[in-house]
């Protein structure tokens, strides 16, 4: 049974709350980039995958494929919601031998569909994985979804994959680019302008969904139902989000793609999230 808007709230409040008490602990992590991407994991793992300890490795399961790889963290606290794995497996983000990698290993984790983070590489994974569910009989049929980031999308496997995929009529395929704006070094736009990025994909062949606030529940909603409702070609939907969304002082700051906050800066983030500060 899907969650309704206010519970996706609660379990979204829940990921930013352990999102921070992991990066802290850790004391390195992504949380900019973490963020971003919250409200469209939650709504794909509940109510799309709608993903269970029992069935998060059945054949027959729809795949998600995190080629934005340094954004596990949110994974990781979702997976951990879902008793994918222990909660107090999370004290060990980054601790060397600990299956939680800073970047998704399916080495270590299984449910993790692919280790990621060379940036560029998932979607193609995911192609991959989408041309394996096209090719299976009618009834062991299966959907991948890929969030690849923009700053990723500088990247040129990413552009192979776009061609590719329209030529198998990968109609399985739903890709989401998390559009935060920035990178590591700064402004997307600054660094390597990725505009225009509807257009782009269209001329690509794919099936393209621009959506407005990525941290809109229904909005999300809606751009899913319409990407699983084409046929003939993939689908990409291009989310605007915000880096650090959930916290003020992070919150489309570029200096938070790659640093864990200290103590103080962790206790006032969790106040604000907690609190339901930042809208």
């Amino acid at each position: 049974m899907n969650k309704n808007r206010e519970e996706l709230v609660e379990i979204a409040r829940d990921v930013r709350v352990k999102v921070i008490e992991m990066l802290t602990r850790a004391g390195s992590g992504h949380p900019g980039s973490s963020f971003s991407e919250v409200e469209i994991l939650v709504h794909l793992f509940y109510n799309i995958l709608r993903r269970t300890k029992e069935n998060a490795r059945s054949p027959f399961r729809d795949r998600f494929v995190l080629s934005k790889g340094h954004g596990v963290p949110t994974l990781y606290a979702i997976f951990a919601q879902l008793g994918i794995i222990e909660e107090k497996q999370l004290d060990t983000l980054r601790v060397l031998g600990s299956p939680l990698q800073g970047h998704p290993s399916r080495v270590h984790i299984p449910e993790v569909e692919a280790s990621t983070g060379s940036l560029g590489q998932g979607l193609s994974i995911a192609q991959g994985m989408a041309l394996a569910g096209k090719m299976a009989d009618e009834n062991s049929r299966f959907r991948v979804y890929c969030m690849i980031g923009d700053g990723e999308s500088q990247e040129g496997q990413i552009w192979e994959a776009a061609m590719s995929a329209p030529k198998f009529g990968l109609d399985n395929l739903i890709a989401i680019t998390d559009w935060n704006k920035c990178q590591i070094e700064g402004k997307v736009a600054d660094v390597m302008p990725v505009e225009p990025l509807a257009d782009k994909w269209r001329a690509f062949g794919w099936h393209t969904i621009v959506l407005p606030n990525g941290h809109d529940f229904g909005q999300i909603q809606a751009a899913f139902d319409e990407a699983m409702g084409v046929t003939g070609k993939p689908t990409m939907i291009l989310a605007h989000t915000i880096k650090g969304k959930g916290v003020s002082f992070m919150e489309g700051d570029v200096g938070w793609h790659g640093i864990a906050p200290n103590a103080e800066q962790a206790k006032r983030a969790l106040d604000e999230i907690e609190n339901g500060e930042v809208k």
